[in-house]
């Protein structure tokens, strides 16, 4: 028998085909011990890397969905893990008419998640299940959740109304002037830090770690002009907010209290959809159709509309869909050339 034909060790040729196999019997010595913990070490680094495939949000959202369909099923009477075919069928039947389309998807992607997890068979690839799902979707059709966009007039309005002789106000221009000129996410925003902001004599070098479509954290650098106008040019509001907070290093924006007292720690993303609406709601504007994600849609169509080109507003914005994009715009102008007011009404 020539050394290829030679069976390979049982216990290599579990991990080389993916598996753990069983220590051989016998007593186990100081290497089959040492060979364990270093498994199990490998075990423990490979479950740790499989949570951080997806972002915290996701994650969040997922244990939030799957917390409401096993407080149902123990309403209920039905098993959550694994679920029948029949209690998701139900399960649907109770969500629609009271949760939105979207929802009811997110629901289901939580379920097959946990059940995938989990080894169980899918429920919700049943065709009854599907079925019912289908229908639901024929009812309700897709509900439309994208906030209106804040262009430039709403953002010089809602900055207009900011206490700049206070530290909260001088922190709220430059927050809402990076996230808008950089079309930034609210995670983007939150996110930067000092080092990551290079002043250049053009204006400011961003530097996005890690954004929606970048899981990889492969970055992506951004770069910010100097406005026209002093009141409203993200380079001058940054400079000012950095003097202000006396902040070097770190987190750029930062909780500060009622008392005007500033935190160490990271502001968080829903803070930035409060401070939109609550200058929005200053400002005599409809803090209901206005978040966070207003700023980011705000200059994509302030951009359209200001003629530039739709891959130059993509590069900038980072949009990997020419649809999506094109949906903050079409929100934006659907009264600029609006043939309604050529046909003599």
């Amino acid at each position: 028998m020539t050394p290829l034909e030679r069976p390979a060790d049982p216990a290599i040729l579990g991990r080389d085909n993916g598996t753990l196999s069983e220590p051989r019997t016998g007593p186990l010595t100081v290497v089959q011990e040492a060979d364990a913990d270093h498994i199990a070490g490998l075990e423990q680094r490979a479950t740790e890397y499989e949570e951080r495939a997806q972002a915290e949000a996701t994650l969040r959202a997922y244990e939030s969905d799957w917390r409401q369909f096993t407080g149902w099923c123990a309403a209920n009477g039905f098993a959550p893990l694994p679920a029948s075919p029949t209690t998701v069928r139900f399960y649907l039947a109770a969500l629609a008419g009271h949760r939105s389309t979207r929802t009811i998807s997110r629901r289901l992607t939580s379920i097959r998640r946990y059940h995938a997890e989990a080894g169980f068979e899918d429920p919700t690839e049943h065709p009854r299940v599907r079925l019912v799902w289908k229908g639901i979707r024929r009812t309700q059709g897709w509900d439309a959740t994208q906030k209106e966009p804040a262009v430039t007039a709403d953002l010089r309005a809602m900055i207009a109304t900011l206490d700049l002789d206070r530290l909260i106000g001088v922190r709220d221009r430059a927050l809402l002037l990076i996230g808008f000129a950089g079309a930034l996410r609210r995670s983007e925003l939150v996110a930067l830090d000092v080092e990551h902001v290079t002043e250049r004599q053009e204006g400011l070098r961003l530097f996005i770690r890690r954004s929606k479509r970048d899981q990889e954290a492969k970055g992506y650098e951004l770069g910010l002009l100097y406005g026209s106008d002093p009141d409203t040019c993200p380079v001058r509001a940054y400079r000012a907010w950095l003097e202000a907070a006396e902040i070097t290093e770190g987190p750029i924006f930062r909780p500060i209290t009622r008392h005007g007292r500033m935190g160490d720690e990271r502001l968080s993303d829903r803070a930035v959809a409060l401070v939109v609406k609550r200058c929005a709601k200053r400002a005599g504007l409809d803090p209901a159709v206005l978040a966070g994600h207003s700023l980011r849609a705000g200059f994509v169509s302030a951009a359209a509309d200001a003629g530039v080109h739709e891959r130059t507003i993509m590069e900038h914005s980072r949009h990997t869909s020419i649809k999506v994009m094109r949906s903050y715009i079409r929100t934006a102008t659907l009264f600029k050339d609006n043939p309604t007011g050529s046909v003599g009404l």
